[in-house]
């Protein structure tokens, strides 16, 4: 039997936010036609996880639909499977990943990024030293990808904020000021980041197929012991 996906998301008050994260649940199906695919919040929006799970039958595998570790992978999640589905296997958060550096790099060429703007890979940030440290990394794996560096600032907790590495970087040589909006859908920290006075932004990574891709590839890692046990 295998294992069924679920998509666990953040939850938004944000409408677009919510349609954003359906498509991406689609993309994901469309990529494996026939598998189980469900989408479920930690909060806010509907269905929510912890109703979610106990209406699954057979193994499940939950991928968590964040960027980076943190309070909701290492606290609110656990919490949620402990009471609901111990069973269930889990996958690491997305980030960082060079499938996330794809659709990043495309979703700043679509905004209109030129070779000599300086680039932020901005985030919504985290009181967890971790969760900033995997920003930074995938930062710096997308300033690979471009050539040039890439400063990581957040839109909340977490240093330098939006404000104080756009104004560094206006000190600087470059012309203009690239965000790349290191977030899955539109809402609050989207919104934060589209404010902070860059020349351009990008849009969230949304329903790209590189991030479909990355939400299969950590299912493969998750789910690998279950078929070997089926097996």
């Amino acid at each position: 039997m295998r294992p069924a996906l679920v998509l666990a998301a953040h939850g938004t008050r944000s409408v677009a936010g919510e349609r954003t994260l359906a498509d991406l649940a689609a993309a994901v199906r469309r990529q494996r036609p026939g598998h189980r695919v469900e989408l479920a919040y930690l909060e806010i929006s509907r269905p929510l996880l912890a109703d979610a799970l106990p209406a699954v039958d057979g193994p499940v595998v939950v991928a968590p639909l964040l960027l980076a570790g943190g309070y909701h992978v290492h606290v609110d999640l656990p919490a949620v499977l402990a009471e609901h589905r111990p069973d269930a296997l889990v996958t690491p958060p997305l980030g960082p990943h060079r499938l996330l550096t794809s659709a990043l790099a495309r979703k700043l060429a679509r905004a209109g990024l030129r070779p000599g703007d300086a680039v932020v890979l901005g985030a919504a940030g985290s009181s967890d030293p971790a969760a900033l440290a995997d920003v930074r990394a995938q930062a710096h794996l997308l300033g690979l990808r471009l050539a040039r560096p890439v400063t990581a600032a957040f839109a909340s907790a977490g240093a330098p904020t939006l404000d104080e590495a756009l104004d560094r970087l206006r000190s600087g040589p470059a012309a203009r000021v690239a965000i790349a909006s290191y977030v899955l859908a539109p809402g609050f920290f989207h919104g934060r980041i589209a404010a902070a006075g860059a020349d351009l932004v990008s849009e969230p990574l949304g329903a790209d197929p590189d991030v479909a891709a990355l939400v299969w590839s950590r299912f493969d890692q998750a789910a690998l012991p279950v078929g070997a046990a089926i097996a």
